[in-house]
């Protein structure tokens, strides 16, 4: 068996770490670029959202280079995210693509000897030790590589010479795929981090501060997002995303399979709202640009893929959200046929907006 799994952002960071503990041979497929879309589209229904466009791109082209099995993980509530497993598998079955699925799923009600169990498939009898002590350093390289990218986000605004954040983190995006196991891959993001940290910074400067909301994979992934943060970053702008690969890890994997209480400060400050969970991250998205706002914050940008049924939902919600706390929205929806010059135009009108805000603030005082 030598398994391969659709790419998610950095998680592929964190999914290598875990196979590399557990001895699976394994495949990672290119990352996302212009020829997976493609293949996606000509594999995929004309309506299927943008991720699973690109999630079947990326199996084709592992199972290409000699992938037999796709490791994914499941999903519950009313988001398409739920179905992927049985979409991909039926939607690759069609296509003549004769490759296996194994889904590590956490719903609600699962036992923590079940959610092993699913993980024994892939370990050829590798005792539970094993697998937990993998599975517990697999969690804390999602949450260094979370930190590492957040660090970016800040070093990107205030770097003395543009362009410094972006050589040291694309340094690392090439290197990280060529160390082996969890060990040296957190030595390694060490040794990243204090590259980030020695930049040279502008003191004394104020950068705009932008929330980053939406449906996870649009907000995780920068080929999908045009590369949303670093963007923002060269415009000088420090961008902060509260849904994260570890958070979804540990909120909504971890804590539900051993039953710990989960931090929902989000349905807390959404509920005024949106008082309900609805599916995929709407919630999230009302409640954590509610936060962004008390905290000061410039502005929010939602993102999500066009006919995402939770975000279309918290769309129509952020007007209230945005005259309420009065806070400036943009909403960027991206599919296969959207254009990165329009979209950039849009982010730069948007940060113009956001600095004569701060202007106008500032002349009044």
């Amino acid at each position: 068996m030598k398994l391969t799994f659709p790419h998610l952002g950095n998680a592929y960071i964190a999914v290598k770490a875990l196979l590399d503990e557990l001895g699976v041979d394994y495949i990672i497929p290119p990352f996302n670029n212009k020829k997976a879309l493609e293949i996606g589209i000509k594999n995929s229904p004309e309506f299927a959202c943008l991720p699973l466009k690109i999630n079947i791109g990326n199996i084709i082209q592992a199972y290409r280079e000699g992938a037999d099995t796709v490791l994914i993980t499941g999903g519950c509530g009313p988001c398409r995210f739920g179905y992927y497993c049985e979409m991909e598998r039926e939607i690759l079955q069609d296509a003549g693509y004769d490759i296996g699925f194994i889904t590590i799923d956490a719903p609600r009600g699962i036992s923590l000897k079940e959610y092993f169990s699913q993980l024994l498939k892939i370990t050829n009898g590798i005792n539970i030790y094993k697998i937990a002590k993998a599975v517990k350093n697999t969690t804390e390289i999602a949450i260094l590589v979370d930190q590492l990218e957040k660090l970016t986000f800040k070093m990107r605004s205030i770097e003395a010479c543009r362009g410094d954040t972006d050589s040291v983190y694309r340094d690392f995006q090439q290197e990280i795929r060529l160390i082996n196991g969890a060990q040296s891959i957190k030595k390694y993001i060490s040794q990243t981090s204090q590259k980030l940290t020695n930049i040279r910074c502008n003191t004394g400067i104020k950068p705009l501060k932008v929330g980053i909301v939406g449906e996870i994979y649009t907000t995780i992934d920068s080929y999908t997002s045009f590369n949303l943060d670093a963007r923002l970053g060269n415009m000088g702008v420090e961008v902060d995303r509260s849904v994260t690969v570890s958070n979804w890890v540990v909120e909504h994997m971890l804590k539900k399979v051993f039953h710990l209480p989960r931090d929902l400060k989000y349905a807390e400050a959404a509920k005024p709202y949106l008082g309900a969970m609805i599916g995929g991250h709407a919630q999230e998205t009302i409640g954590n640009s509610i936060m962004y706002s008390q905290k000061g914050y410039d502005g929010i940008v939602q993102i999500y893929p066009l006919t995402c049924m939770p975000e279309i939902v918290a769309q129509s919600i952020l007007p209230a959200v945005e005259n309420d706390y009065g806070i400036p929205v943009l909403t960027l929806i991206i599919d296969e046929m959207t254009g990165e010059a329009g979209y950039l135009t849009r982010l730069e009108a948007f940060v113009d907006l956001l600095n004569k805000r701060r202007e106008m603030a500032a002349s009044d005082r």
